[in-house]
């Protein structure tokens, strides 16, 4: 059953692909966490609305079409789209609807120049061209210097090649109080200039959120540097009529409690944020941060310095990052053609939601957040690490090759931990690949720099009109490389609809285009195909 589920995506793909009637308008959507559900198919239903809402990961005030459409407002607006056509439900800007072309790929650049257009500038190198390393999955909430540095010793022990290493959440005091905790980090200087020697550039987790009751959330609190609401009851032991209807801060839940929201609209909060990261990298030698949370959700409901929105809100936390080349995010509005690195969110550990790197991945390009991290190999949700959670080593396997030709690649779980040694074998093989490939990788991501254009391209932004609008499983990497994962357990044969042109195989075969192919694939294989002249 599995091998023949794994063979039915691709035969899909292959009947769609060659066969070209007219059929109605495709529609990708800004929704990235949505990205298995694009194109929105004819006789598919989508709809969504991000106002105050992320959905987890980032979005886009942007539609596309294979047809060469745009929709486009700067501010978020709610939209449905059902058979073939886009209807705005709730608008609180002007949407732009253009036509500009006659694919997809015109509709892209149109937005591209017109709306996020490139800025020239890459987020730091090393982040394309080694793997990138992240300690939450290994030691969670107990992020400590020994631990840290162990991980680090085993990563290089084991033959992988050094790289960014982000530390996670809960090495700080507190949310707001950025400094090492004393007890878990004796000396966090002499840790960060022994990552250095070893030849890796070291983030550190931070997010928007300060803990109520703390000196940082006092200070700040006189600085005016928080979202706030109207007081519903008497505050203290004052009168009613009093306090009641007074400015407080505006406490939120999240998933690891409950803060104050820094009010990134008041110049206060921007420099005060700002200043902690400076010092952490002026004191300690830090290269750069994870910056998480970011949600427009935290923002709502809550009265803001600027009277911005909480999309507004989540944008400017996003701003932050350009300060700092070394950095990374999860949740976004609008600042496509950034040097942001923007990663997918956490993905369990199933095949499921490993068929959703490809289209996730292939949507953010499409949305303009061109340096995009997959998530991490095997999947980011740590209780599926736990000792004696059940794990399927194949799915690692493929999630690494489904890593290993994308624009980055992150490992958190230890690979030397959880495989065994025939399955560690084949993950390094994919580490080795992406090495082989890193100057190319690195080439395309500074040309999409200059250009705009995803370095991750789906099948019909590269091949207009040719039936790949459903070939969700495939992707582009540059012009040249055509990459298609296996995302099917057990699989042994592995269909690739290849468009029209000549193409040299990683079996070293040569095959011409348009066909679909029927490969043999083991363990080992990742099939791609190089484009030839």
């Amino acid at each position: 059953m599995k091998k023949t589920a794994g063979l039915l995506c691709a035969m899909l793909c292959s009947m769609a692909a060659w066969a070209q009637p007219q059929t109605p308008e495709r529609w990708w959507a800004g929704i990235v966490s949505q990205g298995q559900s694009m194109p929105v198919l004819p006789d598919e239903h989508f709809q969504a609305d991000p106002t105050a809402n992320s959905y987890g990961n980032q979005v886009q005030p942007l539609l596309l079409s294979d047809r060469g459409n745009v929709i486009w407002s700067e501010e978020p607006f709610g939209f449905a789209i059902a058979d073939g056509k886009v209807e705005t439900t709730a608008a609180s800007g002007e949407i732009i609807r253009t036509k500009a072309g006659d694919n997809l790929r015109d509709a892209y650049l149109h937005a591209s120049r017109n709306f996020f257009p490139p800025q020239g500038r890459l987020p730091d190198e090393l982040l394309f061209a080694a793997p990138q390393y992240n300690t939450w999955i290994e030691l969670i909430y107990n992020q400590n210097q020994r631990d840290i540095l162990n991980y680090a010793e085993h990563i290089v022990a084991h033959g992988f090649p050094p790289g960014v290493l982000m530390i996670d959440d809960n090495w700080q005091e507190d949310y707001g109080k950025w400094d090492f905790h004393p007890g878990r980090f004796p000396d966090p200087k002499a840790l960060i200039g022994r990552l250095h020697e070893m030849g890796f550039k070291v983030m550190l987790w931070v997010c928007p959120f300060v803990s109520p009751d703390s000196d940082v959330f006092r200070e700040l609190l006189a600085r005016g540097a928080f979202l706030t609401e109207e007081s519903a009851a008497p505050l203290g032991n004052a009168l009613p009529s009093e306090t009641t209807g007074a400015a407080v801060p505006r406490i939120v839940p999240w998933w690891n409690g409950y803060s104050a929201v820094l009010d990134l609209s008041n110049p206060a909060a921007r420099e005060w944020f700002e200043a902690q990261l400076d010092r952490l990298q002026s004191e300690y030698g830090v290269d750069g941060f994870k910056f998480d949370a970011g949600d427009a959700e935290y923002y709502a409901r809550g009265s803001s310095y600027g009277g911005v929105s909480a999309n507004e809100q989540s944008r400017l936390f996003g701003e932050t990052g350009l300060k700092y080349p070394l950095n990374e995010y999860r949740a976004m509005w609008k600042m496509g053609g950034q040097p942001l690195v923007e990663r997918l969110r956490d993905k369990s550990h199933s095949w499921d939601d490993l068929r959703k790197l490809v289209p996730s991945m292939a949507l953010a390009g499409l949305m303009g957040y061109a340096f995009s991290c997959p998530d991490m190999v095997g999947g980011g949700e740590f209780i599926s690490f736990l000792e004696g959670a059940p794990l399927d080593q194949e799915l690692i396997v493929r999630s690494a090759q489904c890593h290993a030709l994308m624009p980055m690649m992150q490992f958190s779980a230890a690979p030397w931990r959880i495989l065994d040694a025939e399955h560690l074998a084949v993950v390094k093989k994919c580490v080795a690949l992406r090495q082989r490939h890193a100057d190319y990788i690195l080439a395309e991501a500074r040309k999409s720099s200059r250009t705009g254009e995803p370095i991750l391209r789906p099948m019909e932004y590269a091949f207009p009109g040719q039936g790949l609008a459903s070939c969700k499983q495939q992707f582009m990497l540059g012009d040249r490389l055509l990459v298609a994962p296996v995302v099917e357990a057990g699989a042994t044969h592995h269909r690739v609809a290849l468009p029209q042109g000549r193409w040299r195989g990683f079996d070293g075969k040569r095959y011409r285009g348009p066909a679909t192919v029927t490969v043999a694939v083991d363990l080992e294989t990742l099939p791609y195909f190089e484009r030839e002249k």
